[in-house]
């Protein structure tokens, strides 16, 4: 676990709604689940609050949750120490220190360098989500999550290098068990063929997520309705400290916490232990290799 993990009497005090005993009834739940590991009651808290303290739809997220992250090992185990900071030196992926009105945290993501060759879409996911995954820890759930895109210098050359099964996964992942409440998702410095970045990622998303979906081509100033600019890095004449000094605050906590993450990869389900028929990727995701390749005219 990480040596600054979220107080759970604070989160409890935070928020009426979450009750101790909702926690126990999970708890007990979890007991005759053979096949899932065993989990901290931070999880469980964390699970409950993104499901709007709904029982039977945090029981199956929390299914899903685990054993997606078992059957896809390539997406969701965490990266080494020498990768993740290699992927870190390619693309900013963040949660910014400051919440919206509504207090809801603002995860930038954008390129720092813009050659094509470096760009990893797998590494980047992996990152996303050690990032994310440690924020929880440390800090409880949020009560909403916005998502920001900045897609200046991405380059049709980046988006032939989106691995589409691998997309699919994860986007399966974020809708059917990460435990966060995502409340919108924006695009600044739109890029010319957006058109086609929507077509290849809409077939894998629900209507829900895909209404979310906010594009600011003309201006950033309608960005601010979402994310007012003071929540933003001085590089976008905000308040928050610089995009590398960010990064580095990020890279640091990661490797300083880098036990919880042999911790949490060791979070696994077993299948031979699940009530009814055992589950693996073809089940969850459908048969592989049934996209066709990308074309780009």
């Amino acid at each position: 676990m990480t040596s600054n993990c979220a107080d759970l009497d604070k989160l409890y005090e935070k928020d009426p709604n979450l009750k101790r005993e909702d926690v126990q009834t999970l708890k007990e739940w979890i007991k005759k689940q053979p096949h899932l590991p065993e989990l901290k009651e931070m999880q469980l808290v964390i699970f409950l609050h993104s499901c709007y303290y709904r029982i039977e739809p945090t029981k199956t997220a929390l299914d899903s949750y685990f054993t997606v992250k078992t059957h896809c090992p390539d997406l969701f185990e965490a990266l080494s120490q020498d990768v993740f900071k290699r992927t870190l030196s390619v693309g900013f992926l963040n949660i910014l220190p400051k919440r919206t009105p509504e207090n809801y945290a603002v995860m930038l993501m954008k390129l720092i360098d813009f050659k094509t060759d470096n760009f990893n879409f797998i590494n980047m996911i992996r990152s996303i989500n050690m990032i994310s995954t440690l924020h929880l820890h440390q800090y409880g759930y949020e009560d909403g999550v916005v998502v920001l895109f900045d897609m200046k210098g991405f380059t049709l050359g980046h988006l032939t290098r989106i691995n589409l099964t691998a997309f699919k996964k994860a986007l399966y992942h974020l809708q059917e068990g990460a435990p966060v409440r995502l409340k919108s998702i924006h695009f600044i410095n739109v890029v010319a063929f957006i058109d086609k970045v929507v077509a290849m990622v809409k077939p894998f998303l629900k209507q829900e997520l895909y209404d979310m979906l906010n594009f600011h081509s003309n201006s950033v100033e309608t960005l601010y309705k979402y994310v007012p600019k003071e929540c933003l890095p001085k590089d976008y004449g905000g308040e928050a400290p610089s995009v590398n000094a960010l990064n580095e605050t990020c890279i640091k906590n990661v490797i300083n916490n880098f036990d919880f993450f042999a911790w949490h990869d060791s979070q696994k389900v077993d299948e031979s232990k699940r009530y009814g028929k055992p589950k693996n990727a073809s089940t969850i995701f459908g048969v592989e290799g049934t996209f066709k390749k990308l074309e780009i005219d």
